[in-house]
């Protein structure tokens, strides 16, 4: 059923959403992007928009524009200012919580991956076992975080999976409401912790 809008209207359903087009970033540099993510990563650059303004907002600020494509036709995008400044870490948020996740066939290609990251003098962090699926991380040369991701659980599994989500996403929140309060009452330290703990081993 289409929503309504209080003034009477319909609107349309929801479009359907495919695939990711592409996610942008800053560079610092454009060819040190370009040989991170074609030389080592194996991403072709495909795409190239250069303009002296945005338009979106119309602002002047000159920029090179550029993508690289995944083997699903999405892409991953960055712009160079030309001022070969990196954009700055966010202050309130710890480096590993924004990143971007690219799947791997297998676990193999995932520890060939691993190999010749490294073999490229890039630091790796992982295999990392998230059970549903392992992860090697790193860091491109603008402080991108990025994660290489070998899916293990099948499409079966994931749909079990997402059967629980709203619940225990609804759980949170309510906890999250309850927790606001309490902090504006002066009761609550700290961060809200989650209700459960889905990986045990590092519990104390």
């Amino acid at each position: 059923m289409a929503a309504v809008l209080k003034q009477g209207a319909a609107l349309p359903a929801p479009a359907p959403i495919h695939q990711l087009h592409h996610y942008a970033y800053r560079a610092k540099d454009a060819e040190e992007t370009r040989h991170f993510y074609e030389d080592i990563l194996g991403l072709p650059l495909y795409h190239i928009i250069q303009s002296d303004h945005v338009p979106s907002t119309g602002e002047y600020c000159p920029y090179t524009h550029f993508f690289f494509r995944l083997q699903d036709g999405s892409f991953i995008a960055f712009f160079d200012l030309g001022n070969d400044e990196a954009a700055l870490p966010s202050p309130n948020t710890p480096l590993w919580v924004n990143h971007i996740s690219f799947r791997v066939d297998s676990q193999q290609a995932l520890r060939d991956m691993k190999e010749r990251l490294e073999a490229h003098g890039v630091e790796v962090l992982g295999i990392t076992d998230h059970h549903i699926f392992h992860s090697i991380y790193f860091f491109d040369p603008n402080g991108v975080r990025l994660e290489l991701t070998a899916q293990l659980a099948d499409e079966f599994q994931m749909l079990q999976e997402s059967k629980t989500a709203h619940a225990r996403l609804a759980e949170w929140t309510a906890r999250k409401e309850q927790w606001r309060a309490e902090r504006a009452a002066g009761k609550a330290t700290g961060a809200l912790k989650p209700q459960q703990n889905d990986r045990p081993e590092f519990g104390t």
